[in-house]
Formats: C-alpha cells, structure tokens, sequence
C-alpha cells in the first residue's frame, strides 16, 4: 500500500493575448482584432512578431450535439506593428509605453475592399453585427475542417509563430516562448514515466508518485482549473481511501530569475542563480515560497546523494517577491513543500532564455526526486 504522495507541481500557462469576446473591430482601412491581456506579460515585446491565433473551439456535430476541438493556425496571421521612430522622436529617451486597450491591438488584413479579388468573391464581408470577422471564422473552419455555421464558440489565444532553438554561440541557451512554465512541466512529466520504467525501481517505492500541472497561476490561481481549487485535495482523498496515509511531500516547479548580466543589482548579492549552475530553491521569510529550512534540507540531500548542483535565491528586502503555486498547495492540502525551479531571462517576454544543460539537470532533479526521497525522508525523525 502506498503511504504518503511525492508530487511534482507546475502550471501550464504563461502570458499571452487573448481574443475579446467581440474582437472584430475595423479601423483606417484595416481589420483589427481586439484582445485582452492575461497574466503581467512584458507586452512591448510582442511588437512587431509574426503572430497567430491557437485554443479552443466548440463545433456543432451533424446530430446536434457540441464537441471540443484544439486548433492551432500555424501561418503568421496578426501582427502588432509599433510607430515609425519619425512619430515618436523620444521613445528611445523615454521608453516605449504603449496604450494596452488602444496600441495592442493586432492587424489581421485591409478592409475588404482593399482586399483580393479571391476574397471579395467568397463574400466575407463584415457587418457591425459580427463578434468576430467573417475572415477569421473562415481560416478557423478551413483548420478544423467544418463550415462556419458550424462553429458555436471559440475560445483563443494570440501566440508566436516562431518555433523554439538552440542558440548562443556553444548552442547552450534554449531561445523559447512559454519556458514559464512548460520547461517544468516538462521535466516534471518526463522524470515521473522515466522513474517508473526503470527495472525494478518501484518494488521499494512505499509512497505515490504524482505530477499535478495547473492552469490560471499567472492571475492567482482561483479557479476550477487552478492550485486554488480543490483538485488537488480531491485526487489525494480518492487514492486514500483505498491506501494507508502516512505522510507527504511536494516540489512545486516554476522558473527562477537568473541573473542578468546588465541588471546584477537587481539581484540580492549572494543569491545571484546562475544559467547552468543547477536548480534553484527559492526562500522568502514571508512565505510568497513554501520553502522551509526543513524541506529545503531534505531536497538538498536529494541533490548531494545524486551529485546534482543546486543554487538558492532570495529576493531584495528592497524589492516586491513573485510567488508560485507552492503556498497555495501547501496551505490547501498540508502538504511539505519546496519551491525551486530553473534560472532563465526574459521571464514573461513573448521570447524568453534558459540554458541548454539546465533542462536536463532539471529533469535529473526531479527523477532522483522520485528515486530516492523516501529512503531520505525516512532516515529524518523529529524530536
């Protein structure tokens, strides 16, 4: 029987644009398509990239009946152009502020009458009574393969279209969107098959292992599908009432600052995290980690009897610290709990950095994180 849970906890999303319930919009000639902002992404960077939309869409079946489909339109699509430098002489004195309701708003195309005379001939043509553009909704239903009429709700994102890399001059940084947090999630996945196809790995494994990925921790957390909820709780309660439950313990995975090479102060001056110089445990006093001495201990131990590098970070007194889904679980469920995650730059950039090595080293972190913590747990008694 199992005593106690060993999960991995990450979340999935990350900042991005998101189309507004009635997003079609037309303006000097140019169809437009209104979005909102989720999460505190650095919104300037998402200036002059080439754009495209991805989500979710609800289709009507033949029988009346409604299903779920995941669509992804790969082509460059939306484009947010910025002002020429001729119109705006001081923004390299200044800095670039844009507008989020009135300057983020991503072009589609012109106007159909500046349009081809392949589009005019499909008769797509806006009206004021459109939520979204007719044009949209066609590329929509050439992806999913179904007509327009068939087409009940969309639910989509603005994305990147440029694909991750290698890059550096040694190939060493990961140049990626999303690396907070599918990096973790990632690792974390990965490391729980791979611990569990090992020969004979599970024969003396006396807990349950878990990897537990969350929606919505970029804006809090509170909802059906984030740490908030009791998902968490829920899953464990399931499996308990069929095992013995003994005791529990936790990594929550999120991306760490790095230090920037141009920006060092920002950094409190002996917690810098290094790219490439392994995972990060983060600590604040007033808990926006769930890091104690006793759990950052125990991952420690973890790290040294594997030879894995670890790093530590503390945020400036002077400055405001981040959090993770880390002390919402620990609160919710009770559960011992460390925060860490790998070090990269840019974080919630539309392009963001991390190392090559840093990846695999995550990854061997967690593996040996299922492989070895309950022979280390149970060595530590408390007086």
């Amino acid at each position: 029987m199992g005593n106690g849970f060993h999960v991995i906890a990450a979340h999935t999303d990350s900042p991005c644009l998101k189309l507004k319930p009635k997003s079609a919009s037309s303006k000097s000639g140019y169809l437009m398509v209104n979005v909102q902002t989720y999460g505190g992404g650095l919104w300037h960077t998402w200036f002059d990239r080439d754009l495209s939309i991805a989500g979710r869409v609800i289709v009507r079946g033949d029988d009346g009946s409604f299903s779920h489909k995941l669509v992804k339109v790969k082509r460059p699509l939306l484009r947010v152009p910025t002002l020429a430098i001729h119109l705006d002489r001081a923004v390299n004195k200044d800095g670039f502020k844009p507008n989020l309701e009135t300057h983020l708003i991503p072009l589609l195309a012109r106007k159909l009458e500046d349009a081809s005379a392949e589009h005019k001939d499909k008769k797509i043509a806006s009206t004021s009574k459109d939520a979204h553009h007719p044009l949209l909704m066609e590329i929509l239903s050439d992806e999913l393969g179904c007509v327009i009429d068939d087409i009940a709700s969309i639910e989509l994102n603005v994305c990147d279209t440029q694909p991750s890399c290698l890059g550096g001059g040694n190939n060493e940084f990961v140049f990626s969107g999303r690396l907070d947090n599918l990096a973790s999630s990632y690792c974390a996945l990965r490391a729980l098959i791979d611990s569990c196809e090992l020969h004979g790995d599970l024969s003396t494994e006396t807990a349950i292992r878990m990897v537990a990925l969350f929606d919505n921790e970029e804006v809090g957390s509170d909802s059906v599908q984030g740490a908030g909820a009791p998902t968490m709780f829920q899953g464990m309660r399931r499996i308990v009432d069929c095992l013995a439950r003994q005791y529990v313990g936790e990594v929550s995975a999120d991306m760490a600052h790095g230090v920037h090479p141009n920006f060092v102060d920002k950094h409190e001056e002996h917690h810098r995290p290094e790219i490439h110089k392994g995972l990060v445990i983060k600590h604040n006093a007033n808990q926006r980690y769930a890091t104690s001495g006793v759990t950052a201990f125990l991952f420690k131990e973890v790290a040294k009897l594997h030879n894995l590098p670890i790093q530590e970070f503390v945020v400036r007194n002077d400055m405001g610290c981040g959090s993770t889904i880390g002390p919402i679980l620990a609160s919710g469920v009770g559960i011992r709990t460390v925060d860490c995650g790998i070090p990269q730059l840019s974080m919630h950039s539309v392009r963001e950095i991390c190392g090559r090595e840093d990846v695999d080293i995550a990854y061997k972190h967690f593996k040996a994180f299922y492989r070895s913590f309950s022979s280390i747990d149970k060595k530590f008694s408390v007086d």
